[in-house]
C-alpha cells in the first residue's frame, strides 16, 4: 500500500478539483492507448486495490512479487472509475488506459491530478549514497533561519508547516503519488520551498520525475544497491538523473536557479558528474581546489568547527554534528543555499547551528554509563567507514562496532563491511539486519569470511551474535571506561524483517534497554525479534 493511500487529510484544507480524466491525460508527456473511453472525474489515485475509493484512478503496476493487473477488477469493485496498466486488456466497465510503463506514467498522472504543485515551489533535491538525510535537514534549517517558508520530504519524515508525518518503516523515496500529495499540501499550507531527499530507487522508478527541481545536490556515490542496479555505473546513472532533470524544469514565476552542487572529494563520481552536468554547477569539499571548502577543522565529541571559504566569502561554522563527513554535508548545504538561493553566509551559519541532530544519525544514548553509546544508520561500506573514523576521533578508548548486512540485498556489501570494521574498529560484533527470507547464519558466515580475510580472529577481535538485542548487550559487556560502542545499520528505522514479517524494532530502544540491564536500573524492555527464541527454520517458513 502506498503511504499516501492511507494518509489522514484532516490537518490540511488543500483543495483537489476532481479533474476529468481527459484533462489529466492531455497533460501527460507520454504516449498511451485508451479503451472504452468515457470522460470521468477522478477523486484520487491509488496503486493498491484495497485503498481504492469511489472515483479513484487505479494504476496497476507489476512488482517483484505482486502484479497489480491481477487486482484490476477488485479495484473497480471498490469504486475505481478508470484504470491504468501496461497489459493489452479490455472488457472492463471503466476506461482502461494503456501506458508502456505505468510506473513512469504515475508521476505525471499524480502531478496533473494535484495541479503540478512543484511548479509553484522552489525544489531542492538531494541525492547520494550516504548523508542525504543529514544534508536535507541542514538545508531545511538554513531555509528556516532565513525566514523562508519551507517544507521537507526525507526518508525519516515529511515536514509540512507544523505537521510532521512519518514516512514509514523501510521507505526510500515515497511513491510518486505520495510525493505529489505532499507537495500539494505544502502549496496549500503557503510554503514556497521544499527540500526533497531522493534515492536511486526513486529515480530508477520515476517517482520524482514531475518534481521540477531547481537545485540538485549530491553527497557521494559509493557502493550500494548493486542488487537493484547491477553495477556502479548504472547506480551512478540513476543518481545523475537529478542533474539531467534540472535542464527540463519549466520556467517558474519565482525563477529557476538550475544549480548543480557536486562533491569534489568523491573521486569515483566527481569527474563523471563534472562532465555530465549541463547547467550551472559548483563543487564543494576539503580539497583545496574545491569552489567551497573547509579550513581550520576541529573535531570533538561535542561537534565540529571549521572555516567555510570561497572566492566570495570566509566565515566560521559550528555544528553539533560529528565527523569529517558532516563537514562535507555542511559544505553541500552552504553551497546550495548561499549560491543557489542567495542566502547570506551568516544566516546560513546560523541555520547549520540550529540542527542539534537527526534521529538515528550518530545519536548518543546516555543512561550514565562510563563509555559512549551511539546508534547510527550506517548501512553501507562507506558509511560504516566514516562512522568508525568519526568514532575514533571521539574517544581515546576502543571502538566497538555492532552491525549486520541485509538479506536479499547487495551480497558484496557483507564482506566489504566486515573488512571495514576489522580495519577500523578494535572489536566487531556481527549480527542481524533485516535477514528477510535469507539464512541469517549464512549471512553471518559471509561476513565472518570477510572479517577473517583482514586478519580478524573470531572470539578475539570479532564475534557473530545472531540476535541483535543480544549483540548490543554483548558489546556493552566488552566496553570499558572511555570506549565507544556504535550500533550501526538501523538508525531511525522502526522495524526489522525476518522471513516475510516486519517486527517492531528500534535500535535506540534496544540500546536503552541493554544499557538499563547493564547498569542494573529500571528501563525499557528489549524489543522482540524471533531470533530471541525461534530456530532459523521456523521464522524462514
Amino acid at each position: 500500500m502506498g503511504f499516501g493511500d492511507i494518509l489522514v487529510k484532516t490537518h490540511f484544507a488543500y483543495m483537489i478539483t476532481n479533474p476529468l480524466i481527459s484533462k489529466i491525460l492531455s497533460e501527460i508527456p507520454l504516449p498511451f492507448q485508451t479503451a472504452n473511453v468515457a470522460d470521468v472525474r477522478i477523486t484520487g489515485i491509488s496503486i493498491d486495490s484495497r485503498a481504492v475509493q469511489l472515483g479513484h484512478l487505479f494504476v496497476a503496476m507489476k512488482g517483484s512479487a505482486i502484479d497489480g493487473h491481477d487486482y484490476i477488477q477488485s479495484a473497480i469493485n471498490n469504486g475505481a472509475v478508470a484504470v491504468v496498466g501496461e497489459q493489452d486488456l479490455s472488457g472492463f466497465a471503466v476506461p482502461y488506459i494503456r501506458f508502456e510503463n505505468p510506473r513512469q506514467a504515475l508521476t505525471y498522472l499524480a502531478g496533473s491530478f494535484y495541479g503540478w504543485p512543484a511548479r509553484k515551489l522552489t525544489v531542492i533535491g538531494i541525492t547520494g549514497t550516504d548523508g542525504k538525510t543529514t544534508t536535507s535537514n541542514l538545508i531545511y534549517k538554513i531555509l528556516i533561519a532565513a525566514g523562508i517558508k519551507a517544507g521537507m520530504i526525507s526518508t525519516v519524515n515529511a515536514v509540512i508547516g507544523d505537521v510532521v508525518l512519518d514516512t514509514g518503516f523501510h521507505v526510500t523515496t515515497p511513491d510518486a503519488h505520495d510525493v505529489q500529495n505532499y507537495l500539494a499540501r505544502m502549496v496549500d499550507a503557503g510554503l514556497t520551498h521544499v527540500v526533497l531527499e531522493t534515492t536511486s530507487h526513486g529515480w530508477a522508478q520515476y517517482r520524482v520525475d514531475a518534481c521540477e527541481f531547481d537545485i540538485g545536490v549530491v553527497t557521494n556515490i559509493t557502493h550500494e544497491h548493486f542488487d537493484e542496479h547491477g553495477s556502479y555505473e548504472n547506480y551512478r546513472a540513476a543518481k545523475a538523473r537529478l542533474f539531467s532533470s534540472l535542464e527540463k524544469t519549466k520556467d517558474k514565476p519565482q525563477g529557476n536557479p538550475r544549480l548543480a552542487v557536486i562533491n569534489r572529494d568523491d573521486l569515483k563520481s566527481y569527474d563523471f558528474l563534472d562532465n555530465f552536468v549541463k547547467v550551472n554547477k559548483l563543487n564543494y569539499g576539503l580539497n583545496q581546489d574545491a569552489n567551497i571548502r573547509a579550513d581550520n577543522i576541529e573535531y570533538s565529541s561535542a561537534g565540529i568547527n571549521f572555516t567555510a571559504k570561497s572566492k566570495d566569502f570566509q566565515f566560521d561554522v559550528s555544528s553539533a554534528l560529528v565527523g569529517a563527513y558532516n563537514v562535507s554535508n555542511c559544505l553541500a548545504a552552504l553551497t546550495a543555499t548561499i549560491y543557489g538561493l542567495g542566502i547570506k553566509p551568516e544566516t546560513a551559519a546560523k541555520g547549520i547551528a540550529l540542527l542539534d541532530g537527526i534521529p538515528g544519525r550518530m545519536e548518543h544514548i546516555d543512561l550514565g554509563q562510563k563509555f559512549i553509546a551511539i546508534v547510527d544508520f550506517a548501512h553501507t561500506p562507506n558509511a560504516l567507514k566514516v562512522t568508525l573514523e568519526a568514532g575514533r576521533k571521539m574517544t581515546q578508548g576502543r571502538v566497538i562496532s555492532v552491525f549486520g548486512s541485509a538479506g536479499l540485498r547487495d551480497k558484496e556489501k557483507r564482506r566489504m563491511m566486515a573488512e571495514t570494521s576489522i580495519e577500523l574498529a578494535d572489536l566487531s560484533i556481527l549480527t542481524a539486519e533485516d535477514p528477510r527470507t535469507e539464512s541469517l547464519d549464512g549471512i553471518l558466515e559471509e561476513m565472518a569470511a570477510g572479517a577473517r580475510s583482514k586478519g580478524g580472529r573470531e572470539g578475539e577481535t570479532f564475534w557473530c551474535v545472531a540476535d541483535r538485542g543480544e549483540a548490543i548487550k554483548f558489546a556493552l559487556k566488552l566496553a570499558g571506561e572511555g570506549d565507544i560502542v556504535l550500533s550501526c545499520g538501523k538508525g531511525h528505522e522502526q522495524s526489522m524483517c525476518f522471513g516475510k514479517t516486519e517486527y517492531l524494532w528500534d535500535d535506540r530502544t534496544a540500546m536503552r534497554a541493554a544499557l538499563a540491564e547493564y547498569l542494573g536500573v529500571q528501563g525499557e524492555a528489549m524489543p522482540y525479534l524471533p531470533s530471541q527464541n525461534m530456530k532459523e527454520e521456523e521464522w524462514l517458513k
